[in-house]
């Protein structure tokens, strides 16, 4: 007897599937009945088969451990350094460290092993001198600086300083340490792009700094995606983007490197009346991330929208991630993947798709001359609009807030943070890309009817 039972049974075509499946439906239309198009175009079938895949074995074939990272603002150096140390204790082995000014690092970090913790530092600010000094006191290949000059334009709509004062001090910050370029793609998600557009803008975005320099700095680069709800698409996306990545690398004909990507969940669909169910969105979003190879997963707390930090909050979040990692045997499930007909057909279609956006935005100048013209932010709306009007209209369901509300949820006296979007009136070079959640205006309504109830 063959040890491989599917040797017993003969081969099916997919055409043979599809003439089965027509002949049950009984006159009904097989197109109409049983495809639907995403948002990203990509039709989506009601089975496939082997004849659907391309293989990529060779990008996906090595197990990744993935890291359970945290977040921790920097007010308080002792504090954080605090808060660090018992992150670590309680089964993390990452950071992710937020400034907005300078801090005193060797206080921040003491009694911390900078070799065996992952750190990621998002600053605020751009200090070449500073960042060479935390990078040369660290010493460690673990230490990522998520340093993102073009960001800053996409996201605030000006540089730091100036287009060449940025360059310059970001040249420094390049030729004189490791892991320094951060390629923050989370702003064109949680703005409400597509996931065709966040690999094609996020690419586009890598190669203005491969562009610029000219000389193979491909290991320096490394990128932070959020991962939303669309649990296969998510996945997809991610192993897509390692493909897209490696193509381009591939056409300088750089060292082939694997991207190193962190994640955390998008907050484009978590919502502050039924916030719990914000938990449930999270665990899908970080195993749509753990599935699709992160090297790190930086949970989000589910009150993160409107409470601040607290550990209560922050220790759920990391729990998460400690049960699927170690619970859920998901420690090294990045390859799980391979072999699925459905995830690699998506994934190649969005790796297809997002290459074709790609090339058009090369074709016209690169990512930073579309974005000063506005076409990026353009692009960007008119998706985020169709999404929103799909959420409107409760054909995109955000469970408890446009669907199956609790009326008698009561949230005015809960929120410490500012949940919507801010309007700046400072001039800026370019229109801004902003961030928005779905649920903002529904809740917004809900907040003002609260009001007048009290008073």
């Amino acid at each position: 007897m063959s040890k491989n039972l599917f040797n017993q049974f003969d081969a099916v075509t997919s055409a043979a599937w599809k003439q089965k499946i027509q002949f049950d439906l009984k006159g009904a239309d097989y197109n109409e009945t049983l495809l639907w198009k995403t948002d990203e175009g990509i039709t989506v079938k009601p089975f496939y088969t082997k004849e659907d895949r391309k293989e990529h074995d060779a990008i996906f074939n090595q197990k990744i451990k993935f890291n359970i990272s945290q977040s921790i603002f920097i007010s308080d150096e002792k504090k954080a350094n605090h808060i660090a140390k018992l992150t670590l204790e309680k089964g993390a082995t990452a950071i992710e460290f937020i400034a907005d000014k300078k801090f005193d690092y060797k206080t921040l970090l003491n009694q911390i092993d900078t070799k065996a913790t992952f750190f990621y530092f998002r600053c605020s600010f751009l200090d070449a001198d500073f960042i060479h000094q935390l990078d040369s006191y660290i010493k460690s290949e673990n230490c990522y600086f998520q340093t993102d000059i073009i960001h800053r334009l996409a996201e605030t709509g000006n540089w730091f300083h100036s287009l060449n004062a940025d360059f310059t001090a970001f040249e420094n910050i390049v030729s004189q340490s490791n892991n320094t370029i951060g390629i923050d793609a989370t702003l064109y998600q949680n703005a409400g792009a597509t996931i065709v557009q966040q690999l094609a803008y996020t690419l586009a975005h890598a190669n203005e700094y491969l562009h610029y320099f000219n000389t193979d700095i491909s290991n320096k680069i490394h990128f932070n995606f959020a991962v939303g709800s669309n649990y296969f698409f998510e996945i997809a996306k991610l192993r897509a983007f390692k493909i897209l990545w490696k193509s381009l690398v591939e056409e300088y004909k750089y060292n082939t490197i694997d991207a190193h990507i962190f994640t955390q969940p998008s907050i484009r669909n978590k919502t502050i009346y039924d916030y719990n169910v914000n938990m449930l969105r999270t665990t899908s979003e970080c195993m749509s991330a753990i599935l699709g190879g992160a090297n790190t997963v930086n949970n989000l707390a589910y009150d993160a929208v409107f409470h601040k930090k607290n550990n209560f909050g922050e220790r759920i979040a990391r729990n998460q991630l400690l049960i699927l990692q170690q619970e859920s045997y998901l420690e090294t499930a990045n390859t799980i993947a391979n072999g699925t007909y459905y995830i690699e057909n998506i994934t190649q279609q969005l790796a297809e798709k997002a290459l074709l956006i790609f090339k058009e935005i090369e074709k016209n100048g690169g990512f930073l001359k579309q974005l000063k013209a506005g076409t990026i932010q353009r692009k960007i709306d008119e998706s985020a609009t169709k999404e929103q009007q799909q959420f409107n209209n409760k054909e995109l369901i955000l469970l408890g807030t446009n669907k199956l509300p609790n009326t008698k949820d009561v949230m005015n006296q809960h929120i410490e943070l500012y949940p919507f979007v801010k309007n700046n009136p400072v001039k800026t070079l370019v229109p801004p890309i902003l961030k928005k959640r779905l649920a903002e205006t529904l809740e917004k309504e809900r907040l003002h009817f609260e009001k007048q109830q009290n008073n």
